[in-house]
């Protein structure tokens, strides 16, 4: 009876730590002296040669100091598409790189931060392919570096799958409409031609299209420079520049984007209100830009 009690009570410290614990929405790997194309040379070898598929690159800002990575791996790719709730948003994930004091810092998003985030809870449905997921990330990037340190704030495990920012601001059950199709494939041959046209000062990072399921995800690059990444990144913080590109999904015949307010402040945690307030006019812009791309 003793053992049974003793071993209740560490289940239960077990499952209050885990629901206590504060997690961040990103991890250091560590920084090279070798220039910002050797390293993600380095990046995308590492990933292709275990099993992780690279979907795209670019340039956030249009700087040649920042680059982020974007890739994904099937088991996830293939689990995260059965939450119906927009779970195709959580299939990428990205290696940020930022050039600064000669050195290149090397991050990546925390799959334990987004993947609670974004699926809910669905998360625990599928825990396992997730650690595994996390873990693996963990070991193949161990060959770049040996810091693994989170950064960019925290939020505790059980309030991600239901954040906001604060009282009155959206939840990413609160997404933005952008356009609604008379098919899914009239919303993907719209949105492919006005991205292939750079349409709004835009560039396709990556696309993932799920043609069973009708579901499209896109990875758009902002490149104006009246109100695009060169205008709000500076402003937030370049170190979290893995938050980025942001995204369109397309499911079935209707496509949305996360509410500005949502994506912004869940990415970059630590944001005082007065620093949200420099970039008050961001999540419009990015809204208006992304509508344009679906229309």
């Amino acid at each position: 009876m003793r053992k049974l009690i003793l071993s209740s009570i560490t289940v239960l410290i077990i499952t209050f730590n885990s629901f206590g614990q504060e997690i961040s929405p990103y991890i250091k790997i560590g920084e090279s002296s070798e220039s910002i194309q050797q390293v993600s040379d380095k990046v995308i070898n590492t990933l292709k040669e275990n099993s992780f598929e690279v979907l795209g690159m670019y340039n956030p800002s249009n700087k040649s100091t920042l680059k982020v990575i974007a890739f994904t791996r099937t088991d996830l790719k293939e689990t995260v598409v059965k939450i119906t709730d927009r779970g195709a948003l959580a299939a990428t994930f990205k290696v940020g790189l930022i050039q600064k004091d000669g050195k290149v810092v090397i991050s990546y998003t925390n799959p334990d931060y987004i993947l609670r985030a974004y699926l809910g809870d669905n998360y625990v449905t599928f825990k396992s392919t997730f650690e595994k997921f996390s873990a693996d990330l963990k070991t193949t990037f161990s060959t770049l570096g040996t810091s693994f340190t989170p950064f960019g704030g925290s939020i505790k495990a059980d309030k991600l799958g239901k954040y906001h920012y604060k009282i009155m601001m959206p939840y990413f059950s609160d997404p933005v409409e952008l356009n609604e199709y008379t098919s899914f494939e009239e919303g993907l041959k719209i949105i492919e031609a006005n991205l292939k046209a750079k349409k709004g000062q835009t560039v396709e990072v990556y696309k993932i299209v799920y043609p069973n399921e009708k579901i499209a995800v896109f990875g758009v690059g902002l490149q104006s420079k009246e109100d695009g990444e060169s205008v709000f990144l500076p402003k937030i913080g370049e170190d979290h520049l893995a938050a980025l590109p942001y995204e369109i999904i397309l499911q079935g015949k209707t496509a949305t984007m996360l509410h500005g307010k949502y994506r912004i402040a869940l990415h970059w945690p630590e944001l005082t209100m007065g620093t949200f307030m420099k970039i008050m006019s961001t999540p419009g812009d990015i809204e208006d830009t992304l509508e344009g791309l679906c229309e």
